[in-house]
């Protein structure tokens, strides 16, 4: 007999982890299940999961043709073997191979994809298809709630692109001019031996240690961009960029929309899928990236489980807007919260890429005005000791 690691909720929602020897996954799993527990995952202790992510558009892609292997009659073992075969992804390749291995010893395919670190709500949706007997319809929305998210992500990507190759060649003029410009000009002027304004003194200064210490200064710098990725990561580190990241005065509140517009969407699909109001409102938590929101439904969901609406607990965490909690109220009292959740979702996401669209709007003229200004400012330093000479020489 071999160990798992099972992640259970009793009738009380309250959620868990215990080790239990058992003959198979799915031996375990039949086995609390039947005694009344909610079982969220079943996998072999002391798993070590892979890091490596796969790509949103390459997981779509495997999915839909899963999806088309199922619906067409293949068995799903066949169907995993057969893409795993398929797969020019390695390391992807390598997690359906592990799978299909599970699947054929009796483990569930939930569990077996549990087991290889794929997302949450990816597994939380392929156990609410198994519970149901109808893994087709849940693994069918679950690709259409994915299309829609890499759609709404892309439209995001493409409107940042042109602000931020404004900003590269922004900071990269400055530092040409800075590195190389301006040392000309200090070798000009040590060459004549004229009194120079302030301003151009302490333009040459910033220049020759520009010219100096660039050489340390780039791997200074690259060692701190890395040091604060590695922050990022860790839990203090993420609640603490979320929170300034929250506090900015024009992006904070299109994060927030932004994902609330996720979580909404995420609700709504695993609610649609059957599976009940808290376990679902945990795994929509975990997959958004926000960490004061996630929190924000972690603590709504105590209130949830004492028999409070969603909409009051969401907002008792004076997080969520106002808008999208009387939204969900509506949702509630009339029986309709996922579909709710979906508009929830769509007013948000239509509201985020509205603001962003303006926020670019403002953002790349003051771009080019700071990029004009500083061009400006290097200029008439270096050319005042210039124009100085010339109107002495006219003078005399």
């Amino acid at each position: 007999m071999a160990e798992f690691v099972i992640k259970l909720a009793d009738e009380r929602g309250r959620v868990q982890e215990q080790v239990h020897s058992a003959t198979s996954a799915e031996e375990l799993r039949s086995r609390f299940t039947q005694a009344g527990y909610y079982i969220y995952s079943v996998k072999p202790r002391g798993i070590v999961r892979s890091r490596r992510k796969t790509k949103l558009e390459t997981f779509i892609i495997f999915n839909q043709q899963f999806l088309t292997l199922v619906r067409a009659g293949l068995p799903i073992l066949s169907s995993l073997e057969m893409l795993a075969k398929s797969q020019k992804n390695p390391n992807f390749a390598a997690q359906l191979q592990n799978v299909a291995a599970r699947v054929r010893t009796g483990e569930s395919i939930s569990s077996a994809f549990e087991a290889q670190g794929f997302p949450l709500i990816y597994t939380t949706t392929l156990l609410a298809g198994e519970r149901s007997g109808n893994l087709e319809e849940v693994l069918g929305r679950f690709l259409s709630f994915q299309r829609v998210a890499l759609a709404f992500r892309k439209k995001l990507t493409a409107s940042l692109i042109y602000p931020a190759v404004l900003i590269t060649l922004v900071c990269a003029l400055f530092v040409f001019l800075i590195s190389f410009v301006v040392p000309r000009f200090a070798q000009l002027y040590d060459q004549i031996g004229s009194k120079l304004p302030s301003i151009t003194l302490w333009l040459l200064a910033v220049g020759n240690f520009a010219q100096k210490y660039v050489l340390f200064a780039l791997p200074a710098f690259a060692l701190l961009l890395f040091l604060i990725y590695r922050w990022s990561k860790t839990d203090a580190g993420s609640d603490r960029i979320d929170g300034l990241r929250i506090k900015l005065p024009l992006f904070g509140n299109i994060w927030i929309k932004y994902q609330v517009a996720l979580f909404a969407r995420t609700l709504s699909t695993l609610l649609t899928g059957g599976l009940p109001l808290v376990p679902s409102l945990e795994t929509a938590a975990r997959s958004i990236s926000s960490k004061r929101i996630s929190q924000a439904v972690f603590s709504s969901v105590g209130s949830v489980r004492e028999g409070k609406g969603l909409s009051t607990s969401l907002e008792g965490t004076k997080v969520f807007p106002p808008l999208s909690t009387e939204m969900i109220e509506v949702g509630e009292s009339t029986g309709a919260l996922p579909q709710m959740l979906n508009s929830v979702a769509e007013f948000f996401e239509e509201d985020v890429q509205t603001a962003l669209t303006a926020a670019m709007s403002m953002i790349e003229p003051a771009i080019l005005i700071v990029m004009g200004c500083m061009v400006l400012i290097i200029l008439i330093a270096l050319y005042l000791p210039l124009f100085s000479m010339a109107n002495t020489a006219n003078f005399r």
